[in-house]
């Protein structure tokens, strides 16, 4: 793709990605609602809480330091790069050569660290205990990421994600097997980390908003749910991009191609999200415990697709 359309693809991207963000999570409480039998909020009052909360001033603790106010623009900033990587609509784009898993899983890793420690800057029991079991999941999602990285280098030869999807698509993968238990731990390791699984305390989905930094408030607590809402939408666009690169626009797609691709990506997100609003809707909640033995499922998933990658390739 030259450099007009891929710049051009690229912003679409972004915008794409940024509407997806407000309306997705709003859109997921509601069909959660109804699969429950309830008549549930409306899909746009997540937008509106984050509006009102913009308006209001942080309130901070006595002891907290620069870290409580920087962290959330921190955290938003690694998610927002991230999503910016992320496979899209369209192959080539202006950052494809960026959008390397290891370079994925760095910049998950900065976000919930910024997480992390504005979770511990108060020095609060309950702040802690939440970092503690973010900075947990993370030592198990982010290894998770890598094998899943190593597999797909063994099986397309890189570990771009442009060019993972490219691959594909366009070839048919010999090994459907270690592809299919990849896509089962990335899968396991997006429903944890979205925060949408049904766990802990009653009131709360996950530790994405108010579980994760107990002392945000005001702009920053909005912040934090924008952070929340991007990694939602990141883990949904990297499954369709690795699994489901099926529709997405070439390098030397025409106008009608560009068009097929801006309407399917939208529908193959829609289909994850009934997905998950149902596994949301049906599954009884979790202990906390139980989050860390999916995601450790998901990691021994993503190493068995790994020896099975090596030793089907004689490399062993």
């Amino acid at each position: 793709m030259s450099l007009l359309p891929a710049v051009l693809a690229q912003l679409l991207h972004l915008v794409l990605m940024l509407a997806a963000a407000v309306l997705l999570p709003g859109l997921l409480g509601w069909a959660r609602a109804r699969f429950q039998g309830r008549h549930g909020p409306s899909p746009l009052q997540p937008v509106r809480d984050c509006l009102a909360l913009l308006r209001k001033r942080p309130v901070l603790a006595e002891n907290a330091s620069a870290i409580s106010s920087a962290a959330p623009y921190a955290g938003l900033s690694a998610m927002l790069a991230a999503v910016l990587l992320v496979p899209g609509f369209a192959h080539g784009m202006a950052l494809s050569p960026l959008s390397d898993l290891v370079v994925l899983a760095g910049l998950l890793a900065m976000a919930r660290a910024a997480r992390a420690l504005a979770a511990m800057d108060a020095g609060t029991a309950q702040g802690g205990l939440a970092a503690a079991g973010g900075m947990g999941r993370a030592g198990l999602t982010v290894p998770t990421l890598l094998l899943s990285a190593m597999g797909f280098a063994i099986l397309t030869g890189t570990t771009n994600a442009d060019g993972i999807a490219l691959t594909l698509r366009e070839a048919s993968p010999a090994f459907r097997v270690p592809l299919g238990l990849m896509a089962l731990a990335l899968l396991g390791v997006a429903l944890a980390e979205s925060g949408r699984l049904p766990a802990g305390q009653p009131s709360a989905l996950g530790d994405d908003d108010e579980a994760g930094v107990p002392e945000a408030s005001g702009r920053h607590l909005a912040l934090w749910r924008m952070q929340a809402a991007l990694g939602l939408v990141f883990w949904l666009a990297l499954l369709t991009g690795l699994f489901m690169p099926f529709g997405m626009a070439g390098a030397g797609a025409g106008a009608l191609g560009w068009v097929m691709a801006l309407l399917l990506w939208p529908l193959k997100l829609l289909v994850l999200v009934l997905a998950l609003a149902v596994a949301e809707a049906r599954l009884a909640r979790l202990r906390a415990a139980r989050l860390a033995e999916l995601l450790t499922a998901a990691l021994l998933l993503a190493l068995l697709g790994v020896v099975w990658l090596f030793l089907s390739a004689g490399v062993a």
